[in-house]
Order: structure tokens, then C-alpha cells, then sequence
């Protein structure tokens, strides 16, 4: 059984995969390690794992200009999340993925996506449509 959710028209293009899911925030320079491709502020309820070829669902983006060129370069190497889906962005957040290519979408129209998807789960980000599809693993 899928459910979709509704959300605010995003960035990119659409992409499937599977969900890493947290209710923590979220910062490219501050909460990974972009060369082994894990979380590593110990601190991150995400600490230890690998976002490489995950969607990641996490509450909000937190930090500054930095992030933009390290989406980039996570995405030139091929160490990067397939997506981002917060419940808030900011403009720095957006203008990365908009620069690396990366799909994002936030806003969602259902409530807190950190409760609402499940990691393992497998999804469907449609970010022109405003919406991701959402079968339980």
C-alpha cells in the first residue's frame, strides 16, 4: 500500500529510493563526512550511517553558505543523498540543490514527514508535482 504526500513544488528532477529518516536537522558541512559518505557529529541522531544513495527526511536545513558547493561536490564525486525532504528549507539549502542537481522538496502539506515516513521505507520524489509517493518496506 503507497500513500502520497503533498508538499510545496520542489527542485530537481523526479528520483526513487529509500528513505533515511531522522527528527534532527540538517547541515553538509557540519553533520557529515563527505569523503567517507556517513553522518559524523556524533551528536546526529544519524550518526555512523551512510547517506550516499538515500533519500534523506530530516527536519530542517541549519547552516550557511557552505552548503551550496558541498552538495555540489558530494554529487560530482558520487557521494551524495538521492534527495532531501525537510519540513523546512532555507534559501542557502534550495540554492545547492538547485546547483548540485539534487532533488529537494519541503513543506509538506500532511505534517512532520520525520513521523510520517519511515527509514526503509521506499519513495517516490516528485518534486514538479509537489508530492512523494510512499510504500512501507
Amino acid at each position: 500500500m503507497s500513500d502520497i504526500l503533498k508538499c510545496h513544488a520542489g527542485i530537481g528532477g523526479k528520483v526513487a529510493g529509500e528513505a533515511l529518516v531522522a527528527n534532527d536537522n540538517f547541515s553538509a558541512r557540519y553533520d557529515l563526512d563527505r569523503i567517507k559518505g556517513i553522518f559524523s557529529r556524533p551528536q546526529h541522531a544519524l550518526a555512523g550511517q551512510s547517506y550516499v544513495d538515500k533519500i534523506l527526511v530530516l527536519n530542517t536545513a541549519k547552516g550557511g553558505v557552505a552548503t551550496a558547493w558541498m552538495l555540489y561536490e558530494m554529487v560530482s564525486r558520487g557521494m551524495a543523498p538521492r534527495a532531501l525532504l525537510l519540513n523546512s528549507a532555507n534559501t542557502i539549502l534550495a540554492q545547492g540543490a538547485a546547483l548540485a542537481e539534487m532533488p529537494l522538496c519541503d513543506r509538506f502539506d500532511d505534517g512532520d514527514i520525520t513521523a510520517l515516513i519511515k527509514t526503509g521505507d521506499q519513495l517516490i520524489v516528485d518534486p514538479e508535482r509537489g508530492q512523494v509517493t510512499v510504500t512501507r518496506h
